[in-house]
């Protein structure tokens, strides 16, 4: 599904419902708007329930200033004109209040983006704009004077924060991955001290898979038309439980010896529909589909351990702040951390571009998780719902781990209780 063809109201209503739902704002927070290619602003209502907005609840101001709509136009509607007159660039502008940029925003600092690659080009150039009243003409100039300074976000004193974009998605994304460097940063900074990223490294990220060859699907078997469906409902499920954003995640499946199916490149997860999945057969891709970056690697993974039949990479905050920070993950917490994770090594930043035979040297049947530095947590299984169920057992064992610290330190299982663990579940 082409996000942009929805009609404005549409896309506001259901982005405002993925805001509210993520726990980016809260019922009474936040504001959405899209300016029309005539001129009209369609922004979300003030006063009403955001979990519950429809498309019938969505204003609309037009150039004369006439309002449409059944409620009053959102308080903060005069920093999205004025967002607009001195960024005719922009077509969208998101206004949310996420806890880790609320936190961020009392401290004065703005997040690093440079924590994972992909960050930083989604996020654009941060900003920052001084404390105004809410819904004032002050705030708004302050607000429009740091788009207008060449900011694609923007950090709002003591308040929250502001993204905009040449589409809604593409503002909300911003959003999105703001919170999420802000959520790892804050969750990293309690373990360690979170490394950036330079220029050179964030070069290997730009991989040209379009002179990966194509080939022509004949058709599609049962078994490739059920994990279509499979993948695109755990991407969903993913993204529901903040362990996957709207640009950030794979997945891929098995299919046979020499093929698999893996998730797109620069889609939204939570609309990649199952006819968007990308074939890989023989080294080559399904016509006219570009896949992930990452599909080396799954390919050389595929190839090298016949038993793995799922993988899964994905940027969970409280997993992803070991991986930006290099501190060592103990899995002898309970017995389904060290069940299900065994050992977590951390492989080299940019290993799945640069050495992806690496990467399937290191994983394994019996070693399936990895952390890849500054990137992601890699997850294998021998079905798409064991990999994921991984992840699920990482990031949990992560917040539990970081948790831990407010406590006191650390009290591991010892070598006894891993012993029964290896024993009673064949782990050698």
């Amino acid at each position: 599904m082409d996000f942009n063809l929805l009609a404005p109201r549409e896309q506001i209503s259901r982005l405002m419902g993925r805001l509210y739902a993520a726990g980016l704002t809260n019922l009474s927070g936040g504001n959405l708007s899209i300016k029309d290619s005539d001129g009209s602003i369609w922004i979300t209502p003030s006063g009403i329930d955001k979990a519950t907005l429809t498309p019938n609840d969505i204003m609309c101001l037009l150039p004369d200033g006439t309002i449409t709509g059944p409620h009053k136009p959102s308080l903060e509607y005069p920093f999205h004109r004025a967002i607009y007159e001195r960024r005719p660039d922009l077509r969208a502008v998101v206004h949310a209040h996420p806890a880790a940029l609320v936190t961020f925003s009392l401290a004065r600092i703005i997040p690093d983006t440079r924590i994972i690659p992909q960050a930083m080009r989604v996020c654009g150039r941060v900003g920052y704009a001084p404390y105004a009243t809410p819904g004032s003409e002050a705030l708004g100039t302050q607000i429009a004077q740091a788009f207008a300074n060449g900011f694609d976000s923007v950090l709002l004193e003591n308040h929250g924060a502001v993204a905009g974009g040449g589409s809604l998605l593409e503002a909300y994304q911003r959003m999105e991955t703001l919170d999420f460097c802000g959520r790892t940063l804050l969750r990293a900074r309690a373990i360690g001290s979170p490394h950036s990223l330079t220029d050179e490294q964030l070069a290997i990220f730009d991989i040209d898979i379009d002179q990966m060859p194509e080939f022509d699907v004949e058709e599609h078997s049962s078994l490739e038309r059920e994990l279509r469906t499979q993948i695109s409902v755990i991407l969903n499920r993913a993204c529901e439980r903040q362990l996957m954003i709207s640009t950030e995640g794979v997945i891929s499946a098995r299919l046979d010896e020499t093929s698999f199916l893996i998730t797109p490149t620069g889609q939204d997860r939570r609309n990649v529909a199952n006819d968007a999945l990308v074939l890989i057969r023989d080294g080559a891709r399904e016509r006219g589909k570009l896949p992930s970056r990452a599909v080396t690697m799954h390919q050389a993974i595929y190839a090298r351990h016949p038993t793995v039949n799922a993988i899964i990479t994905a940027q969970p905050p409280n997993a992803t702040a070991y991986a930006v920070t290099a501190a060592r993950f103990d899995t002898r917490l309970i017995p389904e951390s060290y069940v299900m994770l065994r050992d977590v090594p951390l492989l080299p930043y940019g290993s799945p571009y640069t050495a992806p035979a690496m990467v399937a040297e290191t994983v394994s049947a019996r070693n399936p998780v990895a952390l890849i530095q500054n990137d992601a947590v890699l997850t294998l299984g021998g079905s798409v719902l064991q990999a994921f169920d991984r992840l699920e057992v990482l990031e949990l064992s992560a917040r539990a781990l970081i948790d831990t610290l407010l406590l006191g330190e650390l009290q591991p299982m010892d070598d006894a209780a891993l012993e029964d663990l290896r024993h009673a579940f064949a782990l050698e």
